[in-house]
C-alpha cells in the first residue's frame, strides 16, 4: 500500500473502540457512586415533603369536621351516636396518623365552636436545614347550627 511521506496510518475502526473501551472501563460505576448520595438525599426530602403535605391535609379535614359535628350535631340532645365528643369526631376522621402524637382542643361559646388540632411530625431523616420535628396545628372556626 502506498503512503504519502509524512502521512499517519490511521489505526483501524474496531481496535479504536476497543482501546477507548479499555481506557472508559468503570466509569459508569464512579458517576453512579458519586450522584447515588445526592440521588438519594432529594428522594427523601421528596418523600417527608408528600409525609407532611399529607398529614397538614389530615389535620386539616379532621378539624374541619370536628368543629362540623360540633355546630350540627352535637349540640341536639337527640343525638344517640357512637361518636359521643368533639375529640373522637376529630380522632375518628384523622384515624391515619399516630394518634397519641395528636392533640384535640375545643371551645364553644354561644354562637360558635373552635376546633384546634396539632399533630407532632418527625421526618425520616436528618436533614441540614430542615428541622426533624415540626407542630402541625389547624384551627376551624364555625357558626353553630340554629
Amino acid at each position: 500500500m502506498f503512503r504519502p511521506h509524512g502521512q499517519e496510518v490511521a489505526i483501524s475502526a474496531p481496535r479504536q473502540r476497543r482501546k477507548l473501551a479499555h481506557v472508559r472501563r468503570g466509569v459508569a460505576a464512579v458517576e453512579l457512586a458519586i450522584l447515588l448520595p445526592f440521588l438519594v438525599f432529594i428522594f427523601l426530602v421528596a418523600v417527608d415533603f408528600c409525609r407532611v403535605f399529607y398529614a397538614s391535609q389530615i389535620v386539616e379535614n379532621s378539624a374541619r369536621n370536628g368543629a362540623l359535628f360540633a355546630a350540627k350535631v352535637y349540640n341536639y340532645s337527640t343525638w344517640r351516636g357512637s361518636i359521643d365528643s368533639i375529640e373522637k369526631a376529630v380522632r375518628a376522621d384523622a384515624s391515619n396518623l399516630d394518634q397519641s402524637k395528636l392533640t384535640v382542643k375545643s371551645s364553644t361559646s354561644s354562637t360558635d365552636v373552635a376546633v384546634t388540632v396539632s399533630y407532632q411530625f418527625a421526618t425520616i431523616a436528618s436533614f441540614p436545614v430542615i428541622p426533624s420535628k415540626y407542630t402541625i396545628t389547624r384551627t376551624v372556626h364555625m357558626k353553630l347550627a340554629p
